[in-house]
């Protein structure tokens, strides 16, 4: 698989592919902020990532979405088992996300800086330091899987159904970690090209063992699991091997070093703490959904589904504007790092109007793919369409956090995300409450539901992170 990749083209030398992005960047920075020629090639550099790693994002979004529709045709308990059981999983694997967002900013700061074999032994400690974590959450959740449902609100058919699917599939974390620590150096050396085929190549694997196994072998919830477990190890290894023949081939050292990785954790900790945050807000919202009933949960698991689908999508321009901010800041090019900041986070709001009026679309042309409930298919599209609304408000805030994050402004971003959620489940509290009392209908209660998650928890961020790009000081990490 290796000599096919070089050969491409995708493995060049780092001095090969590298110099000619750094000439390009420093191009742009001497050019004034209103030259055309400079946002042109500004926009060149952002597609260049954003597009592939936008692809790559879609098929693995898709992979999500392909195992809600099908176990959404086995039954709604079904598909709530599946909303709960992956709602965890999904939460551990994505407290892990600075291994990419962590990786992509270190990485890219060292080869802004020209210290380029190093990096690559800074990814590659990532890839050890994720295949390390990836083990241990997948042994955890294995042996909780029960009680942790059970707190969740799952129960009887439901609990059985994500118990069941938490068992088949989790041991395929340390194969999604991996995909998240490799992908950090794709991303930072402007190469992400390999992702993206193994997102597209792991999307397929799964797409055809979930129709094997589901409706092919009749092992209903068990069979969506098996093909997720698969699919998830072979992205992590179309990722992770090249990624070490790579590292070999510049000399760099690829054997587990102790005193690195100890130091990428480290430095990760502040944005696991972020990332915590966020995902406290996610469990919260399961917990309100699995308490208002069956076919709310059910409906929030799809739209929940189209939600990380969309967010992944403004998340491709995020991570364009991550990494190269991480280049620039590593280039000592500050002011073209304040423009980036700004540049991004309009294209991030254009992004989000447009994307939000096709989700809006879909809510009501989409939703009896998922489910055979006519129940559940109109709370999709009350869920759907709320989110729609808001979503240039969360392409805004998204191109501003990916912006942050490659900075390395960890610490900002830890504290406000922990005062937000400290703010936000109160409030969850208090609208369920509500809505027990004056004995709301399910459609009031998902509207109330996802009007709550975007004003208030993505509303919250938004006003942090807008604060904070008001300044300089989120550049002072990399001083």
């Amino acid at each position: 698989m290796y000599n096919i990749c070089y050969h491409s083209g995708f493995f060049q030398p780092l001095d090969k592919i590298y110099e000619p992005d750094i000439a390009s960047v420093a191009t742009i920075s001497s050019m004034s902020t209103r030259s055309v020629t400079a946002t042109r090639e500004l926009n060149k550099k952002i597609l260049s990532i954003a597009i592939p790693t936008f692809g790559q994002l879609f098929a693995e979004s898709a992979l999500v979405l392909v195992d809600t529709a099908i176990v959404g045709h086995i039954s709604t308990q079904a598909l709530s088992g599946l909303s709960i059981g992956s709602g965890l999983i999904l939460t551990a694997v994505g407290l892990c996300v600075f291994l990419a967002y962590g990786t992509t900013s270190q990485v890219g700061t060292l080869m802004g800086a020209g210290k380029r074999k190093q990096a690559l032994e800074t990814g590659i400690n990532g890839i050890w330091l994720a295949l390390s974590i990836g083990i241990a959450i997948s042994i955890i959740l294995f042996l909780f899987a029960e009680p942790m449902s059970y707190v969740l609100g799952a129960r009887g058919e439901i609990l059985d159904n994500s118990v069941t699917y938490i068992h088949t599939m989790v041991f395929g974390v340390p194969g999604a970690l991996l995909v998240y620590a490799a992908n950090g150096i794709f991303r930072a050396a402007n190469k992400a090209s390999l992702p993206l085929i193994a997102a597209c190549v792991g999307t397929a694997v799964n797409i055809l063992l979930d129709l094997a196994f589901v409706f092919g072998l009749h092992l209903g919830i068990a069979g969506s699991g098996y093909a997720t477990f698969i699919a998830q190890w072979v992205m992590g290894l179309i990722v992770a091997i090249p990624a070490f023949t790579w590292a070999r081939k510049l000399k760099a050292n690829i054997m587990p070093q102790v005193k690195s990785i100890v130091s990428t954790a480290q430095n990760g900790f502040m944005l696991f703490l972020r990332t915590l945050a966020m995902r406290t807000a996610l469990v919260t919202n399961i917990i309100l959904a699995t308490n208002m009933g069956a076919q709310v949960l059910a409906s929030y698991q799809v739209v929940n589904a189209h939600f990380n689908f969309v967010m992944n999508m403004l998340d491709a321009i995020a991570i364009a504007g991550q990494a190269l901010v991480a280049n620039e800041l590593g280039a000592q090019h500050k002011q073209q790092a304040q423009n980036l900041l700004h540049y991004c986070a309009k294209v991030g709001f254009y992004s989000g109007i447009l994307i939000g009026v096709l989700l809006i679309i879909l809510g009501f042309t989409t939703p009896h793919f998922y489910s055979n409930d006519s129940a559940v298919i109109t709370l999709i599209t009350a869920g759907m369409c709320v989110l729609g609304l808001f979503l240039p408000l969360s392409g805004w805030m998204w191109a501003l956090d990916g912006i942050l994050i490659g900075a390395g402004d960890y610490t900002y971003l830890a504290k406000t995300c922990l005062i937000v959620v400290l703010a936000y489940i109160p409030s969850a509290y208090i609208m369920y409450e509500l809505c027990t009392i004056y004995s709301s209908t399910q459609i009031i209660r998902t509207i109330l539901l996802w009007l709550l998650i975007c004003i208030s928890f993505i509303g919250g961020r938004a006003i942090c992170n807008g604060l904070r790009a008001r300044g300089t000081a989120w550049m002072n990490s990399y001083q």
